[in-house]
């Protein structure tokens, strides 16, 4: 009797993973070779899903191996409380990749990327990368949604203050910067961020600045104008690539193979991962090139997307490999492309954040001088040609007009991360 209750205790333990050996260490291709051909068709796909925090399931996704990132999620004592599910109750214990939209700045606000671009000088944006990587990875976080180096050259467009505006050659040395800022010489040190060069491409050329909307780019145009920032992320040695929502005459972007085979792979020899943007996938279908989730997600690993951002399309795609209507080897790549970049970040490493270590890094003294010079030199002035400034010291009062004058919130931007409005100075406090 106690054989067989011995027994069971053993079984169940082997089926829920509970109690489960640690994973053999993964430093090289081989052994990540070797993880690959341990894994099931669904912890393969689990890999290639991202999903928001708030997903209801997410613990036990995660706890079944069905999880490879999270998306805007960070706090080292929360990212490592999800990391430890992964890593000790999985069957697998592969570790999460943790990715923010860092656009410019995580704790400590620099300005929008768009007044970077307006100093002219690739440094303050590395300066400013590298504070944001500082902080970000204190916080759990790997991986960085950014830079968006998309050239846009329509003022109506709302995503045009995340990038370097309308020059393919300051959007290139932008582009350049970032990822050095980001990434530093070494992703897995404490002080790195994986970088994501978006949105692959064209998205800046919608027509009428309408965001979504599709682009007719010929040939010639895209690799005179819109590509070529994206290269120089590439040769700049980027981690990852995300796709646009547009279509590109006609093709949309995360179901291009044109531009995520043909110039990304081939031509350039990119060798990360692309993740698609948030639901891009699915969103085939209203393009018009797909009837449903699971044949978008087959037209988008296949053109060379790698990971699904939230909408887990992915996840539909194993009864169409065991169809064989999705070569294994095509997933198997996507997988691959992803592991390499969780050994870049030293995730098999060390996959958990030291806790409170936040404390040491946000808002330091030199962060926040740092953000004052990028943010002087970004202003433009205009001609003083009314000889107004400066403001004679005999004015006894100035009317400081306006909804946001005193709102620290509105001194942030779009895009603050983990930016706070009490942190910040605003108008008429500067003023006065």
């Amino acid at each position: 009797m106690m054989r067989k209750i011995l027994a069971g205790w053993i079984l169940l333990l082997l089926t829920t993973g509970v109690g489960a050996a640690a994973p053999a260490p993964v430093r090289s291709a081989r052994q990540l070779d070797a993880l690959i051909a341990r894994m099931t068709i669904e912890e393969k796909l689990g890999q290639l899903t991202q999903f928001v925090a708030s997903h209801p399931n997410l613990r036990e996704l995660i706890a079944e191996g069905k999880v490879g990132s999270v998306f805007n999620f960070g706090g080292s004592q929360a990212t490592n409380e999800l990391q430890r599910i992964a890593v000790e109750s999985s069957r697998l214990g592969i570790p999460l990749l943790f990715g923010h939209d860092v656009i410019h700045g995580y704790r400590t606000i620099f300005p929008n990327p768009l007044a970077i671009a307006a100093t002219w000088d690739p440094a303050s944006a590395e300066s400013a990368a590298r504070i944001a990587a500082r902080e970000g990875r204190a916080a759990g976080v790997r991986w960085t949604f950014a830079p968006m180096v998309d050239v846009a050259r329509d003022p109506r467009w709302g995503r045009i203050a995340e990038g370097a505006g309308e020059d393919p050659f300051l959007g290139s040395a932008m582009a350049r910067a970032y990822v050095r800022g980001f990434q530093g010489d070494d992703l897995s040190s404490p002080d790195a961020l994986m970088a994501c060069a978006k949105h692959y491409v064209g998205y800046g050329a919608a027509e009428a600045g309408r965001d979504y909307n599709t682009t007719d780019i010929p040939e010639n145009r895209l690799r005179e104008i819109y590509l070529p920032p994206f290269h120089a992320a590439v040769e700049a040695g980027v981690g990852s690539l995300m796709t646009g929502f547009n279509a590109i005459n006609g093709v949309p972007a995360t179901a291009n193979d044109f531009v995520l085979d043909q110039i990304l792979r081939r031509e350039w020899g990119f060798d990360g991962f692309v993740v698609s943007d948030y639901e891009a996938v699915e969103q085939l279908i209203p393009h018009g090139v797909a009837a449903n989730a699971q044949e978008a997600a087959i037209k988008s690993i296949k053109a060379g997307v790698d990971m699904n951002m939230v909408d887990a399309a992915y996840m539909t795609l194993a009864d169409a490999v065991r169809e064989n209507r999705l070569p294994v080897a095509v997933v198997d790549e996507a997988v691959r492309r992803v592991l390499r970049a969780k050994l870049a970040v030293g995730l098999f490493d060390e996959p958990y954040a030291e806790e409170g270590g936040e404390e040491r890094v946000f808002l330091l003294p030199a962060h926040r001088q740092a953000a004052r010079r990028v943010a002087q030199k970004s202003i433009v002035l205009l001609k003083n040609e009314v000889d107004l400034l400066p403001l004679s010291k005999t004015i006894g009062t100035v009317a400081v007009i306006g909804p946001f004058i005193d709102d620290g919130d509105q001194m942030l931007g779009s895009w603050r991360a983990m930016g706070r409005g009490e942190d910040a100075v605003t108008i008429l406090q500067g003023i006065r």
